[in-house]
This record gives structure tokens, sequence and C-alpha cells, in this order.
């Protein structure tokens, strides 16, 4: 039973890559646009129902986050504002907006790059998705690719400070 256990978590393991690496794609194109670098995507039935990127700047408005793109665009996709079979993927811990959005929207699982200890609503400063009071629980996975997560982040931030510097 063991090895069985072993072999079947390797594999949601590798799924759960699969996917982030596609969320690091969309967090790369905030990137390019001189947005925060987080991105995005969601999955129904193994296949990519929403995705989004970071664009506040941009688009001048504060709900332009990448999760609230990716959820639209799920619920345009599916015809409906329920996402209970659906997993998202996403490289920075959700905000309380978009924590309280996935429980809205009945999500059933999020992965999460990293953690944001000044921000997140998924286990650092609060857990929004995992609240006994709420009648939804969102099944929570952290910590899958941190590091490039994580990265992508830090560099964003490094190169900013720098070009600050210069002027």
């Amino acid at each position: 039973m063991a090895l069985r256990d072993e072999f079947e978590k390797n594999k949601q393991k590798k799924h759960d890559e699969k996917y982030m690496k596609l969320a690091l794609k969309e967090a790369k194109k905030a990137q390019d646009i001189n947005e925060v670098p987080i991105g995005c995507v969601i999955v129904r039935d193994d296949k990519v129902i929403g995705k989004g990127y970071n664009k506040r700047n941009t688009d001048k408005n504060v709900l332009s986050h990448a999760e609230l793109i990716a959820m639209q665009q799920a619920c345009k996709k599916t015809g409906d504002w329920r996402l209970e079979d659906c997993t998202m993927y996403v490289t920075l811990e959700p905000c309380q907006m978009c924590a309280g959005a996935m429980v809205q929207a009945r999500l059933k699982r999020a992965v999460i790059g990293s953690m944001n200890a000044k921000a997140g609503c998924a286990g650092s400063v609060l857990n929004i998705l995992q609240m006994d009071a709420f009648n939804h629980q969102v099944d929570v996975e952290r910590g899958v690719l941190e590091e490039e997560c994580s990265s992508l982040l830090t560099d964003f931030f490094t190169e900013l400070r720098e070009q600050k510097k210069q002027f």
C-alpha cells in the first residue's frame, strides 16, 4: 500500500509541476510588460480553462489580478460561476480578495508556488481558503516549484530597485 501511495504522490507532484510551469509562463508575460510577475492557470479534467497574469498597472484596475482574470475566463468557458471541479495553479499566494473569490467560486484545489508573508491569505497572514466558518474550504498544496516562483519575484524587485537608483 505504501508503494502505491508513493507512486500516486509522485504522479500528483509531476502533474502539479506541469501546470505550475504554465503559471510561470503567465507570470513572465506580466514581467514582460513591467508588471509584478504573478501568473495563474485553472485546470479542469486535465485541460487549462482559464489563465491570467497580473495587469493592475497596465489596466489601472485593482481587480486585474492573475487569479481573477483566470477565474473570469474559466467561468466564461464553463458557463458557470462555480468552479467546483477545478484546480488553480498560482505562482504567488493569493491576497484576501483573490482568496475570497476562490472560496466563492467553490474551487476544489489551489496549488501555490511561493508564499507571501506580507499579504498572503492562504496560510501566511490569514488562511481564508480553509476557514471552517465559511461554507466551502479549498484544498491547498504549497511550495510547488517554489524556488522558480520566488526567484522570478525576487529578480523582478531587485531589477526594479536598481532602475530606481539610476534616476
